[in-house]
């Protein structure tokens, strides 16, 4: 700790702490994914690490007020995730295959959490109320990683978008299933006796906070006009209004996360605007940052070699383990399944399932407040366990969604794949390998385009030069107005 900062062991939360600390775990998230980048390793991972190193348990440099004072940021974190989400339910991408996707979602979802609740709860003999919560985190999926790298390679086709729709899908079902369990959980731990109640009761909640997210979204398509709303004053009122709702579902204690998809679901089919997004995920890497080192901190490090009493007697790092294994096969196996049954392409069915193993925000950000709801040690080793399997699933999940796009062939790092041109003169004799190599390259350049700035950065650009152009345009207004008023006739001067 330092003890310059903190004399008294346990910091207060003053201005200058709390300001301190932020800067700490900037800086420190920073610094570790400058390490991850040479071993090729998602920032995710770097977050999770430096937020472990400067814990408790660790370098403690951060107090625990700080630590328990930023409970928010889950929220927060969830609502700019989901939201994001939101933009790949475009209803005509999804009156295409539709129900395709649905069934393959959920099949791939339902599987991986039925091999679960098998393994920790008729395997290992797991507390029933661990064990269905668990189960239900395990059906989500990590879309930023997955998002990242697929813009990263450029990939395009079926395969793509059938990937991206069962991502958006998962995460619902993911909500819809936490929810539940997280329900049952409580009644168990309460001694209150079992009732279809506690199952439909959570359901209406979340259906409700679906039509309020759609009524948001509906207002910000309202509230931001493109031809009369400054680029600023868009992403002002597009957080306004995330935090806003954020802080209803907090209130009520419900997740944000589905509200905050249909949330921009609504919005991306009514305004067709996905500049908003772009700037929305050029805005929040610091607020991500923060979420993922802040649970890196929470990560109780000791307790993965020790038993919990509250929910068994198996170690926690072996229940890690397995639910890190199990997972995987359940979702490609249901996947697979799905795909079969829908009658999708060969290429789908065998490498769908591994493009899904990645799990990072929305399983850290529900079990944080999966921990928030049990409290204890059932809720510590909740978050422990799934932070410890997302640290694993982030080094191997980019490179298996990689390795998933590239099998399918929606991307290629091969030359010839990359464009197509004649092998042969006119007057039908071969071309030189070398005549070859200077066409493709010629042909690629031509077809490259003219500007190679990040979407994401372009956004903001603009946003910086029309708050430019008017200043300077209110400037020369004013100038103008001085010239003809000091030059109108009958001026003295």
């Amino acid at each position: 700790m330092l003890n310059f900062l903190y004399p008294d062991g346990e910091a207060v939360s003053t201005v200058s702490v709390a300001i301190i600390s932020i800067s700490i775990i900037l800086i420190s998230g920073f610094l570790m994914t400058r390490v991850t980048k040479k071993l090729r390793l998602p920032n995710v991972t770097a977050y999770i690490v430096a937020g472990i190193l400067i814990g408790p348990f660790c370098l403690n440099l951060v107090p625990q007020s700080i630590i328990r004072g930023t409970g928010f940021l889950s929220d927060i974190a969830l609502a700019f995730i989901a939201f994001s989400t939101g933009q790949f339910f475009k209803f005509d991408v999804l009156k295409k295959n539709g129900l395709k996707v649905i069934c393959i979602a959920v099949l791939e979802a339902l599987l991986a959490s039925v091999l679960v609740f098998i393994l920790t709860y008729c395997i290992l003999r797991l507390n029933l109320a661990f064990s269905i919560v668990l189960s239900a985190l395990a059906s989500a999926t990590a879309p930023a990683s997955i998002m990242m790298t697929i813009r990263q390679t450029g990939a395009k086709g079926d395969f793509v978008e059938t990937l991206l729709q069962v991502i958006a899908l998962d995460n619902i079902i993911s909500l819809v299933a936490y929810s539940v369990a997280i329900s049952i959980a409580l009644n168990s731990f309460q001694g209150m006796p079992f009732s279809v109640v506690k199952i439909i009761q959570p359901v209406l909640t979340n259906v409700a906070v679906l039509l309020l997210g759609a009524l948001f979204g509906l207002i910000l398509k309202l509230m931001i006009q493109p031809k009369t709303r400054s680029t600023d004053n868009r992403l002002i009122i597009s957080v306004a209004l995330l935090f806003a709702f954020c802080g209803i579902c907090t209130f009520f204690e419900v997740s944000p996360l589905l509200g905050c998809m249909s949330m921009g679901t609504v919005y991306i089919n009514l305004a067709e605007d996905d500049k908003l997004f772009k700037q929305l995920s050029y805005f929040s890497p610091p607020i991500l940052l923060m979420f993922f080192v802040r649970s890196g901190m929470s990560f109780d490090l000791p307790a993965l070699v020790n038993t919990s009493g509250a929910i068994g007697s198996s170690p926690l790092l072996v229940i890690g383990v397995l639910y890190f294994v199990v997972r995987i096969l359940g979702k490609y196996c249901g996947a697979f399944t799905g795909s079969v049954l829908v009658k999708k392409s060969k290429d789908t069915r065998k490498y769908l399932g591994l493009a899904l193993i990645p799990q990072a925000g929305v399983a850290i950000g529900l079990a944080a407040m999966g921990a928030r709801s049990l409290k204890g040690e059932t809720g510590a080793a909740l978050e422990t366990i799934i932070l410890a399997s997302s640290v694993l699933y982030e080094l191997i999940g980019p490179a298996c969604a990689k390795l998933s796009l590239y099998l399918s062939k929606s991307y290629s790092t091969k030359l010839e794949d990359l464009v197509d041109v004649q092998e042969q003169n006119s007057d039908g004799s071969e071309k030189k390998q070398l005549e070859i190599l200077i066409e493709r390259i010629q042909k690629i350049q031509k077809e490259l385009p003219a500007h190679t700035i990040n979407e994401e950065e372009e956004a903001f650009t603009e946003a910086a030069e029309s708050q430019n152009t008017a200043f300077w345009g209110e400037i020369q207004k004013k100038n103008m107005k001085e010239i003809i008023r000091k030059h109108k006739p009958g001026d003295k001067k």
